[in-house]
């Protein structure tokens, strides 16, 4: 890491779209259009944390 406390741009991830550089404004992201893509990704559902279905959906958790 530079001195002054930057990351340089080889250290930078890729676009989590596209792959490409990402730019300053759209960060992580390397344009508009790659943001717009990744939040019609959440809004749509294709985005999703898996859960795991317990067999007793009236029981409450058993206390730890």
């Amino acid at each position: 890491m530079p001195a002054d406390g930057t990351k340089s741009a080889s250290a930078a991830k890729p676009c989590p779209i596209c792959g490409k550089p990402p730019v300053e404004a759209s960060k992580p992201f390397c344009s508009e259009r790659c943001r717009d893509v990744d939040l019609n990704r959440w809004l749509s559902g294709s985005y999703a944390i898996p859960a795991r279905e317990s067999d007793n959906e009236d029981e409450p958790d058993e206390p730890k």
